[in-house]
């Protein structure tokens, strides 16, 4: 059965909460700028809250950028197992933009897909609350790179089975497709954000949750950015670990003994989030 329904006006962070950022590339890579990261995490600089990025460009809800050599059940399986692991008590997921290429004849595959997903995560995690964050807008850039117009057409499609699919299931709904609106001048290709856009869409996002946006000073933000970057660098490093093959999959016979050096990168990233919580307490909002 679904959990109760979320506050549609507001989502609140708990004191303690473990937040899994899940998707695809725009997921991703907010993990490599931290401006979307930096602004929540501001935004409750009382409450101890950490986060980690499990976003992965081209990912679906089938999980199949995630698989390696096999079937996308592959990648589906493995990222249950990463959510085994870090046990969050929030997953915002961000899934959409990619399944919107399959045009409208996509949307019940998506929303099957979806559904199968959220149940898997309210498993695997013992009932995490989830936010379902609708696909931020493409942009229209100038030839060659085609019009987006048709595109955001369908994105808002899918942004609209989103909203139902979290009113379905008992999940907060943040619509990023409505705050962000227009996204001239964001991507560096129309459909990929630039480090400037996260920055101009951070706040946005906030408000998609309900959150008011920010005052820190810019100065404090862009230390607490840095802070996250280096601490997404290193959570990178033990989720998604150079030479894989080598150290769990079919070649582990080779170098397999070198698997037991990727859980040492767990006190790094637990230092950084002492090093945020430590800067959290100096910050204003």
């Amino acid at each position: 059965m679904p959990a109760r329904s979320q506050d549609q006006q507001r989502f609140a962070l708990e004191d303690g909460d473990r937040v899994v950022l899940l998707g695809g590339g725009f997921i991703e890579r907010d993990g490599i700028y931290g401006h979307v990261e930096a602004a929540m995490t501001a935004h409750w600089p009382a409450k101890r809250v950490t986060y980690r990025n499990l976003g992965w460009s081209g990912d679906t809800v089938f999980g199949t950028a995630r698989s390696y050599f096999g079937p996308p059940q592959e990648g589906f399986d493995r990222l249950r197992a990463h959510l085994e692991l870090l046990k969050p008590t929030v997953v915002v997921a961000a899934y959409g933009s990619v399944a919107s290429f399959e045009g409208e004849a996509g949307l019940d595959r998506f929303a099957a897909g979806s559904k199968r997903m959220i149940g898997m995560i309210r498993e695997a995690t013992g009932g995490a609350r989830l936010v379902l964050l609708s696909p931020p807008p493409f942009e229209s850039k100038a030839a060659p790179l085609p019009d987006m117009s048709e595109q955001n057409r369908i994105l808002g499609l899918y942004r609209d089975r989103i909203r139902a699919i979290a009113e379905e299931e008992g999940c907060f709904f943040a619509d990023a497709f409505a705050e962000i609106g227009d996204a001239s001048g964001l991507t560096d290709d129309g459909v990929h954000y630039s480090p400037t856009g996260y920055a101009a869409i951070a706040e946005k996002l906030l408000v998609s949750f309900g959150w008011s946006p920010t005052t820190v000073p810019t100065d404090q933000m862009e230390a607490l950015r840095e802070l996250i970057v280096a601490k997404n660098r290193l959570f990178f490093y033990r989720w998604r670990p150079q030479n894989e093959t080598y150290l769990h999959g079919f070649r582990k016979h080779e170098q397999g003994n070198n698997a037991k050096e990727v859980p040492e990168f767990d006190p790094l990233v637990e230092a950084k989030d002492l090093e945020i919580a430590g800067l959290l307490k100096g910050l204003s909002k």
